[in-house]
Parts: C-alpha cells; structure tokens; sequence
C-alpha cells in the first residue's frame, strides 16, 4: 500500500470503530450502567465526562470551550504535520500510522465534544460530552503501608474509563516514544551531527 492511503484508511477506521462504539453506548444503555465482558477485569461501563481524556476536567465550562478549540487546532496541525510527513521520501509507515492514530483520537473526542451535545438535545454546540467506556479494573485492593504517599489506601489499577479514540492517542504516543530513532531516522542522524 503507498503511504499517502495511510491516514485516511487509519484515521476513517479509528474514527468508524470509535463512533460506532459510542453511539452504540449512548443509545442502548444508560448512564453508570455496566456489563462484564471478560469478568470484571474488562468491563463495559457508560460514563460521560466534558473534559480530557480519561475523564480528567480542565477549568469548568469555558475551559470545556478552549479545550474543543484547541483540539480542533491540534487536529489542524497534526493533518498539516501528516502531509508534510508525506512529501519526505525516507519517512518510515510507522511514523505515518502513529501520527495518524493521533490524529483520529483527537479527531473523535471532537465529533462529541463539537456536536453530542446538540444532536443528543442536552446542550449547545462545542459543548458535548464525551463518552467513554472501557473499564480494566485489573487490580484493587488495600496498598502496603510501605508503599509511598498511598501506603494503606485503597487502590483501582486501572482506574480510568476511557474511548476508542483514548486508546488511539495513547497508542500513536506510546509507538513514536518507543520507536522514535526507527520512525524519524534524519532528526535522529541530525542530533547526533549537532553533538559532534
């Protein structure tokens, strides 16, 4: 497949598998409901949140505002980043699927927060909340007394809820820190020109 279909077979499959999964949520159950799908290590849970990902807020509703803002600046600067990636011969299919898996989360978060509020009759546009539901409560318990300022306290690991479009964030993030040297091989040989 030629790199310039890249981030459009990414973001489109992120983006359908994304809101596919939300609308599904959001029309068939009702909010804090919950089902196991594997146990209760990977649970299906309806939540709602008008902030970051992974449920975290950022300064009521006008920070609701510039966060949709900036996200769709983002989605702007990615796309731009994403084309000029394209025009560099030596630029590797892992960068490009990476940029674009960042591309599509943020891309999704936008669609709700931009028009679920509107389309679902509960609030104006840009602030829509968005839906999560994905639950890996892998571990909870008392922690040790030992363990540094949570010593004795009860303890969720993983905690978060979170999207398709979360897991695709984190996902191109995670690749382009753990492949960074593969996926970007002339800024690599340029630092290392720059230290010499």
């Amino acid at each position: 497949m030629q790199k310039k279909y890249i981030p459009f077979l990414v973001v489109s499959l992120i983006l359908f598998v994304d809101q596919a999964s939300k609308l599904l949520v959001k029309t068939q159950m009702y909010l804090g409901e919950y089902f196991y799908v594997f146990g209760k290590y990977f649970q299906i849970y309806f939540i709602e949140n008008n902030g970051m990902a992974f449920g975290y807020e950022f300064a009521g509703d006008y920070g609701k505002l510039f966060l949709t803002l900036f996200r769709l600046g983002a989605v702007g600067f990615i796309g731009f980043y994403i084309y000029r990636l394209l025009q560099k011969a030596e630029t590797t299919r892992g960068a490009i699927v990476s940029m674009s898996l960042i591309m599509a989360g943020a891309f999704g978060n936008i669609i709700d927060s931009v028009f679920y509020g509107v389309f679902f009759g509960y609030e104006r546009l840009f602030h829509g909340r968005v839906v999560d539901m994905l639950y890996f409560p892998l571990w909870e318990g008392f922690l040790p007394d030992w363990v540094p300022f949570m010593g004795g306290e009860y303890f969720i690991f993983f905690r978060p809820v979170f999207n398709v479009a979360d897991a695709a964030i984190s996902t191109g993030v995670l690749m382009i820190l753990v492949f960074q040297k593969k996926f970007f091989p002339a800024d690599t040989a340029k630092e290392a020109v720059l230290k010499d």
